[in-house]
């Protein structure tokens, strides 16, 4: 789905509604995220759905190294070659080296609110539910620019989080700091490691004003955008 102008969606309900994006700027293509499944054949599919082929793909970036946001970043790299990028805080767990800074198992609450996605919780509380490794190619930090997107270093959901900003779009790409699934909120409670800096990030990507936000899990806000981030911000 088009989002914005060169922007596509890409969704899987495994691993909890999670979306990846497609962007297009005309020249190179660049990945946002790679969904959970590991042969990354909703990408693929969604490459060739815009007219292009694997090759024009030159750069895969990550908003954070947890499972549902790994899975076809080995199998993209392999067939596209594409350099793959994260922060520097990382791209050791991206590469198999270390694992995922755990989570609480304690379930969150409501649990009829939560329920659906448990599984994932309970996982990277115990440190299952592994991806296939993949080194990082580079790591960035905030400030720098990958393809059309300028990144942002928003830690809080873990400390090497990082969002994405398409300025001529007007998209942000606000990775886990802020989830649409099962409900709008500032991300799921249980995975913010540090409430403190993800407070002050989600303040920051609020000063941006973006017309679409676009998230790790659930469906991307794309009328009234900056609005709803803004109220966010004031309620958390």
């Amino acid at each position: 789905m088009e989002i914005a102008p060169g922007v596509y969606s890409i969704d899987q309900w495994k691993g909890g509604h999670v979306h990846a994006f497609l962007l297009d700027d005309g020249t190179d293509l660049t990945v946002i995220d790679t969904l959970f499944d590991t042969d990354a054949g909703r990408i693929l599919d969604g490459i060739r759905n815009i007219g292009r082929s694997v090759d024009d793909l030159k750069h895969v970036v990550l908003t954070h190294a947890h499972r549902s946001h790994l899975g076809g970043l080995a199998t993209l790299k392999r067939m596209s070659g594409a350099t793959v990028y994260s922060h520097a805080w990382e791209a050791d767990i991206v590469a198999g080296e270390r694992t995922a800074q755990p989570v609480t198992p304690v379930p969150m609450r409501p649990l009829r609110t939560y329920w659906r996605v448990y599984y994932l919780q309970l996982g990277a509380a115990l440190g299952r539910g592994k991806h296939t490794p993949c080194p990082v190619d580079a790591t960035v930090e905030d400030g720098d620019t990958v393809g059309p997107v300028r990144v942002l270093h928003a830690p809080g959901h873990t400390p090497g989080h990082l969002a994405f900003w398409w300025p001529e779009r007007r998209v942000l790409f606000a990775g886990d700091a802020i989830a649409t699934y099962p409900v709008f909120e500032a991300g799921w409670p249980a995975f913010n490691l540090n409430p403190t800096q993800h407070r002050v990030s989600l303040r920051r990507m609020a000063d941006l004003d973006a017309d679409v936000l676009a998230v790790g899990h659930g469906d991307p806000i794309t009328a009234g955008a900056a609005e709803r981030l803004r109220s966010l911000v004031r309620g958390w």
